[in-house]
């Protein structure tokens, strides 16, 4: 048994050209971005949820200058995971919107788990990672764009 690859610009059996290595990384990314922005919504949805239901799980630091309660923090993470999630849905179907919204709410979820480090500095750190790969996936060059010229 022999495995045969196409080789670039190799035709397939429509006639058109295989998929470039640079679409496939572009396309690779995208799902890369939908899948972890669908983790971090899911998971902001649950760290919303437990700010909501018990605030003693959080540390409490006093004399914060971006202190709320805590509460209202679980608000805020939950509504930006349900966004999460729902722009993750639109780039697994490779909505362009979905591109530029989840940048945005990305970047909001950096915004979000650096103003709450004291109250769950560990956990705010992970997040901040994911979120910064979210956004460095959505804006790393497509095939096809003026970038990859």
């Amino acid at each position: 048994m022999t495995a045969t690859h196409p080789t670039h610009g190799a035709r397939g059996a429509t006639g058109a050209h295989a998929p470039s290595v640079k679409r496939q990384w572009a396309e690779g990314l995208t799902v890369f971005a939908a899948v972890t922005l669908m983790i971090v919504g899911v998971l902001d949805i649950l760290r919303g949820i437990m700010g909501i239901a018990e605030d003693d799980v959080f540390v409490t630091t006093r004399n914060y200058v971006f202190e709320f309660d805590l509460t209202a923090w679980g608000w805020i993470h939950m509504a930006l995971g349900v966004l999460a999630v729902l722009v993750s849905l639109g780039l697994a179907r490779g909505a362009m919107w979905a591109r530029v919204a989840g940048v945005t709410i990305a970047g909001l979820l950096i915004i979000a788990n650096f103003l709450s480090l004291p109250y769950y500095p560990v956990w705010s750190v992970v997040m901040i990672a994911f979120s910064g790969f979210v956004v460095w996936a959505l804006c790393a060059p497509r095939s096809g764009t003026r970038a990859e010229h």
